[in-house]
């Protein structure tokens, strides 16, 4: 990893000036994102600032609505998001709460991140997004996004644009006055809710206190995608299958109805295809490609020699 001086450091963001982009602009660049293809830079960066500007419109503590989904960390692995979407609902279908680290580890955490911050500019009110360790300038820099995003776009521009995002996400959320949520645990300096609302975001007895019935986090691997601590006051979320495609876990998810009924959904991870060791994608989109006649080229393209016949279909 090569950085310039100046990638260490960030001068504060100014205020996010109103940015103008249309409902057909975001469902074109969710098309694209969602066939885990980039958006050019100049796209990324309206984007960021149209997320940047909702964003901060939120507070700290988000209150949320039931009924929602809840998920654990993404961490980049697309294709588990695509499964995550199948198996829990596409939006704006279904309401969704992610509890960070969408960014680092997995190998396309550009795509993750930007394809959830289209989601959220275009469905605001359906897509719920809260901040984790990895929404972090100095862990990214380590853990690959920063990194990624030099190898997909040639400079550490779009990293800059993500991480004035990362500045701007809420740090918990409250669902129904019930069930608080946050990455990955509590602060022992913090009792109240009134506490966090006061903490400025873009710097670095609970439960009885504050009337909640279930604190609900990730941040941990859990083999079996959700474990419950404390009797049940706490409960893991883990959203990513086979951790770092290697660790063989499954993932869950968590839906609260309008009740706050509990119906967890555990899933796998989407099948995938490795090529002399290089991992290039998921089974379906191997094969479509194969079929369209679009993966030699591919495979040209990334430097991996293979041999795609029509056995593997």
């Amino acid at each position: 990893m090569v950085m310039s001086a100046d990638d260490n450091f960030s001068a504060p963001a100014l205020p996010p000036m109103p940015v103008s982009i249309t409902a057909n602009d975001l469902d074109r660049q969710i098309e694209t994102l969602m066939r885990c293809e980039c958006i050019p830079e100049q796209e990324v960066k309206a984007l960021c600032a149209k997320a940047r500007e909702i964003l901060l419109q939120e507070g700290n503590v988000q209150v949320v609505d039931s009924p929602v989904t809840i998920c654990g960390d993404i961490h980049g692995q697309f294709y588990d998001l695509m499964e995550l979407f199948k198996v829990g609902g596409e939006v704006p279908d279904t309401n969704y709460l992610f509890l960070g680290d969408f960014v680092d580890r997995g190998f396309y955490s550009v795509e993750t991140f930007l394809l959830l911050l289209a989601l959220k500019v275009r469905y605001p009110d359906r897509m719920m997004l809260i901040r984790g360790n990895h929404e972090s300038r100095q862990i990214t820099q380590v853990y690959g996004f920063y990194d990624e995003c030099l190898r997909k776009y040639g400079s550490s521009s779009v990293w800059r644009c993500c991480t004035e995002v990362f500045d701007c996400l809420s740090l918990s959320a409250v669902i129904a006055g019930k069930v608080f949520c946050v990455h990955g645990g509590l602060s022992p300096s913090i009792q109240t809710l009134d506490q966090i609302r006061t903490i400025d975001r873009k710097q670095e007895a609970f439960c009885q206190t504050n009337g909640v019935d279930l604190i609900c986090r990730a941040h941990q691997l859990v083999m079996e995608g959700y474990k419950w601590h404390f009797g049940e006051t706490v409960l893991t979320v883990w959203s990513a299958p086979n951790y770092c495609y290697r660790c063989g876990n499954v993932a869950a998810i968590l839906e609260l109805d309008e009740q706050l009924n509990k119906d967890f959904t555990i899933f796998e991870a989407a099948p995938q295809v490795f090529v002399n060791g290089n991992f290039v994608g998921g089974c379906d989109i191997m094969v479509q490609m194969h079929q369209e006649g679009e993966i030699t080229d591919f495979f040209k393209k990334e430097g991996i020699k293979s041999r795609f016949s029509d056995s593997q279909q």
